[in-house]
């Protein structure tokens, strides 16, 4: 089996705890009732709160009771519905770059020029080296991928726009694609929003490069993927009340 890269992050203090604790409390989520009967309808109750978290880390705040009402016409918030409804998760795990071209088509039309969609703007190197890590990574785990996905891609901000609704979509991807969250029902997103002052304090930390930068990083994106679940929990008792 080959090595990992990442592995050598779970050893920053508190890092792994924080990582089991996520994941008991995803694996805890899963088993909700409402999953077994409704589970579209709460599938789709989650898209549409992330994508309402994720636009807000944007700066383009609304209710959710808004947008679902299709009275908000933003194009930020129109292109995170359009991120949430698309399936790219296989694209996303054997062609990455192509992916992530695919992810700004989709998040930032209307926002930015047509002939900027698609394109990155800089950083292409580390976008080389950060699409060699996710193209056919069995290895590392993958809220870990998928934290390192995150948080490189809101470092880098490769393309015009709401590049970190395009950082939060490979995120969620990466745990869909690797079988971590295979319905996309854990609501990060909305753990990130939140959480939003600690979000982007760790961001910038993780930019950093230091050790201690990368260990809050990952302590934060732990606490989201756990609120994350949270939500769904939430959701899926509203489900069950309302039926």
């Amino acid at each position: 089996m080959p090595m990992d890269p990442l592995a050598p992050l779970l050893d920053l203090a508190d890092v792994a705890s924080a990582f089991a604790d996520a994941q008991a409390r995803v694996d805890a989520a899963m088993r909700h009732r409402a999953l077994r009967r409704q589970g579209g309808r709460v599938a789709a109750e989650i898209s549409l709160r992330s994508a309402v978290a994720s636009a807000g880390l944007e700066g383009h705040e609304y209710e959710v009771e808004d947008v679902r009402a299709g009275t908000v016409t933003d194009p930020v918030v129109q292109g995170a519905l359009r991120v949430f409804s698309t399936d790219l998760a296989d694209l996303w795990l054997n062609a990455p770059r192509q992916a992530l071209a695919r992810l700004h088509v989709l998040a930032a039309r209307g926002v930015v020029p047509a002939a900027e969609l698609g394109r990155p703007s800089s950083a292409a190197d580390r976008i080389d080296a950060l699409s060699a890590l996710v193209a056919g990574n069995e290895t590392t785990p993958p809220m870990l991928l998928a934290a390192v996905v995150h948080a490189e891609l809101l470092t880098l901000r490769p393309f015009a726009g709401p590049a970190g609704v395009v950082a939060r979509a490979a995120a969620r991807l990466t745990l869909v694609g690797r079988a971590f969250d295979p319905r996309g029902l854990v609501a990060a997103d909305v753990g990130h929003r939140s959480r939003e002052p600690e979000y982007v304090g760790a961001a910038n930390a993780y930019a950093t490069g230091t050790p201690d930068g990368i260990r809050s990083w990952l302590r934060h994106y732990a606490a989201a993927a756990a609120a994350g679940a949270d939500e769904l929990v939430t959701v899926g008792d509203g489900v069950l009340a309302a039926a």
